[in-house]
């Protein structure tokens, strides 16, 4: 009985891996080795930084609220603050795209945070 070779199985599988590491510079495009060992850190880095950008994106909305905030004289702790108080809840996305997009929506909510501190 012959042996069984995985001939088949184990060139798709280096198909695979080197489609994936298509655009790589060097070797690392070329080499089988080479390309899975960076086929396996790109993934990674893809994993860790669809995490990252969620924090990034929550930064970018604080910066714009606070300048947004700061220009209708509120602190952005302040603003937040005052929203809490007068039970207004609207996430920081939402209030960003207000901030940016609509500045008299933005400035009643400003008037009514600064009427909750009172």
């Amino acid at each position: 009985m012959p042996r069984v070779k995985g001939g088949t199985v184990t060139h798709a599988r280096r198909k695979r891996v080197l489609k994936l590491a298509k655009g790589y510079r060097g070797a690392k495009h070329r080499l089988f080795k080479t390309a899975k060992d960076q086929v396996m850190k790109s993934e990674t880095y893809a994993f860790r930084d669809r995490r990252a950008n969620k924090g990034n994106f929550r930064k970018l909305w604080i910066a714009r609220i606070n300048a947004a905030s700061r220009m209708n004289g509120l602190s952005y702790s302040q603003f937040m603050h005052g929203l809490r108080l007068a039970n207004i809840d609207m996430n920081r996305k939402m209030l960003a795209d207000l901030a940016v997009n609509d500045a008299d929506a933005f400035k009643t909510l400003t008037d009514e945070a600064k009427k909750a501190l009172k």
